[in-house]
């Protein structure tokens, strides 16, 4: 098992990493200090992102079983919303990859949207969309007009916040659903949906519920955004400063971190103590066992988390300053496309959707067709977020617009099971590598830019890339309805 997880994350860090090297031996040399701070912190990513995933298998995904059982025991629809609500939460505030958006746009945004408001902001609006997504589930309500009315609520906030918040709001809602947040939602939806005693809409309604938790970070964000007016020629990005130190970053990362993760883990820790004295009471061996997979989950982010700050984003953000200052745009955009597509085929998660989309359409849809749509969609999403950020005068909403409206016309084409999957597959796409490396190239671009702006700019690429999988698996839905239709 170990091993197995070990081979998924290096698959996963180790195509970005040979490329870097590519780059450092022939565009971009990021000079001793800065090459070996990456190289370390890829193989802490490696270390502490397998660690991680072990203790969520051992750990968190027991107690969302465990949340999931008991709810179906009550059959209340009360303590369903307050379960949601609460789970949304705690959940929601330890997923790694908010914490690391959440750092960036602290930090872009010279401190202006905190790190804490901003974590608190989000997962708030997860914890009340999910509340709402399980009582959907219950009251077998559609998944197609839950969706439309959210993402109306998000066009009319989204007309009313500035660019800025509307960059990080879309950029949330793929980083939220994440390592931790993903296997724990998929775990309490597949049980609540299991109250249906029809099989086939249990099996529809075991999927969008990450794509509602999505959406309620948007919305919140957007909120934040309406209600926190936000005068951006008052904000100066610091410049970027790469220090002459190796080991000097990690030590300099490790408490803040450590403090930070623990924060975000003890909500958990309280919740499932609580509820395990009232509800579970689970024997010494299962209590260990989740001892064990909570001291995994906490030293495995941690180590993820330090890999991350101290070593691997400065990789990303140089490569994009240097490659904007001296290489040309076709240069900058092919770069990102090979990031996106290497960093989709490299996913563990996305190995996991295709071979699941490949065993509900009975081998109709195949696995490998699956894959290629959502690198080449990935890829060109990944690209067209540097596109953006060369045309001062395209903006993230000529490309999400459209891009939802399409995928609204769709769900209402294509059948139900593939809107689920289709809404929750965002968050699998926009994985660590996406939060990190790829996000960290385009604000690189963005400072070195003159014709761009930081702030607006610098954020943008999880969105593009979370949208992707709404059209192409949708897409791909629409295919499978017409050849069924075709051989009845």
């Amino acid at each position: 098992m170990i091993l197995d997880k070990f081979k998924e994350v290096l698959m996963t860090v180790l195509p970005i990493s040979i490329l870097v090297l590519i780059l450092h031996f022939t565009l971009t040399p990021l000079g001793t200090p800065l090459l070996v701070r990456f190289l370390l912190g890829s193989v802490a990513i490696v270390l502490g992102l397998t660690v991680f995933l072990l203790g969520v298998d051992i750990g968190i995904t027991p107690i969302g079983q465990a949340f999931g059982k008991e709810i179906i025991q009550t059959n209340k629809l009360m303590v369903v919303a307050l379960a949601g609500l609460i789970l949304g939460f705690v959940i929601s505030v330890a997923e790694p990859d908010l914490h690391i958006l959440a750092g960036q746009v602290d930090a872009i945004s010279s401190g202006v949207v905190g790190k804490s408001l901003l974590v608190l902001v989000v997962s708030l609006g997860v914890a009340l969309m999910v509340s709402l997504g399980l009582v959907r589930i219950v009251r077998t309500a559609s998944l197609n007009r839950f969706l439309g009315g959210t993402y109306l609520l998000i066009l009319l906030f989204g007309l009313l916040a500035n660019a800025f918040f509307l960059s990080i709001a879309f950029d949330a809602s793929g980083s939220t659903t994440g390592a931790l947040t993903v296997p724990f939602l998929l775990a309490i939806s597949a049980g609540v949906s299991s109250l249906n005693q029809d099989s086939k809409k249990s099996e529809e309604d075991a999927f969008g519920l990450v794509g509602i938790a999505s959406a309620g970070a948007i919305l919140s964000v957007l909120i934040l955004g309406v209600l926190t007016p936000l005068d951006l020629g008052e904000v100066a990005p610091p410049r970027s400063d790469y220090s002459p130190h190796i080991l000097l970053p990690f030590m300099e990362e490790l408490p803040l971190v450590g403090r930070d993760v623990l924060m975000a883990l003890l909500p958990i820790v309280l919740i499932y103590l609580l509820a395990d004295r009232v509800f579970f009471k689970q024997g010494k061996r299962d209590h260990a066992q989740i001892a064990v997979g909570l001291l995994m989950t906490y030293l495995g982010l941690v180590v993820f988390l330090l890999g991350v700050g101290a070593g691997f984003m400065d990789a990303g953000r140089f490569i994009g300053e240097d490659l904007a200052s001296q290489a040309s745009p076709l240069i900058l955009v092919a770069t990102a496309f090979l990031m996106g597509v290497l960093t989709i085929l490299a996913e563990p998660a996305v190995h996991v959707l295709t071979d699941q989309i490949e065993d509900v359409t009975a081998g109709y849809v195949k696995k490998r067709t699956v894959l290629g749509a959502l690198s080449l969609g990935v890829g060109l999403a990944v690209a067209l977020s540097i596109v953006k950020i060369l045309l001062p005068a395209m903006m993230l909403w000529h490309v999400l617009l459209p891009g939802y409206i399409l995928s609204f016309i769709l769900a209402f084409r294509v059948p139900r099971l593939f809107v689920g999957i289709a809404f929750d597959s965002g968050g699998v796409a926009s994985g660590p590598m996406t939060a990190t490396f790829i996000l960290a190239y385009a604000q690189g671009i963005a400072s070195s830019l003159p014709t761009a702006d930081l702030l607006l700019d610098g954020f943008g690429t999880i969105a593009m890339v979370a949208m992707t999988p709404l059209i192409a698996l949708q897409t791909l839905g629409l295919v499978y309805d017409i050849k069924s239709k075709k051989e009845d």
